[in-house]
């Protein structure tokens, strides 16, 4: 299904970035233990853990491991909570559209923009996690919304 094997990418890719993070901070800690200063890491590690972070935000949204409060949800059953689970998704799918617009506004005006200890590279790598974040929330939230209006009428909705 294309919602799992875009999870996998998103997954893959934090992960790599992740480790991208842990590298680049082991190799500043070893070089400023030896008296050298490897001034590019700092911005390495602070992006690749902001890439790392976003495609993980996006996919806990889709497997529902977000911060949410959950009282009146455990308190619901049927369609109350059917319904509940529905007006949160509009929520969500509002916030992720326009986590989406607004962070392709913010690549448009920061693509242009270089790191300061590596000027080859362009912000706008870095501010195109994004847009990228917010369309797989975006489609996520659609998946869900679909899955649970078309269940909305059997006895549990999908969480």
């Amino acid at each position: 299904m294309l919602i799992k094997l875009l999870e996998k990418i998103q997954l893959t890719i934090g992960v790599l970035f992740l480790l991208t993070f842990f590298i680049t901070i082991v190799i500043q800690v070893v070089t400023r233990f030896m008296g050298v200063s490897a001034v590019w890491t700092e911005e390495v590690a602070t992006y690749s853990f902001i890439w790392s972070v976003f495609m993980g935000a996006s996919v806990m949204l889709n497997r529902r491991e977000h911060f949410q409060f959950d009282f009146l949800l455990k308190k619901l059953k049927g369609k109350g909570k059917d319904s509940l689970y529905l007006i949160n998704d509009i929520i969500l799918l509002v916030f992720s559209f326009a986590i989406f617009y607004f962070g392709i506004e913010a690549v448009q005006s920061f693509w242009n923009y270089n790191w300061v200890s590596l000027p080859q590279l362009k912000m706008g790598y870095v501010w195109i996690s994004v847009p990228i974040m917010g369309g797989t929330m975006v489609i996520y939230t659609l998946a869900h919304i679909y899955r649970n209006v078309r269940n909305f009428n059997t006895k549990e909705v999908a969480e």
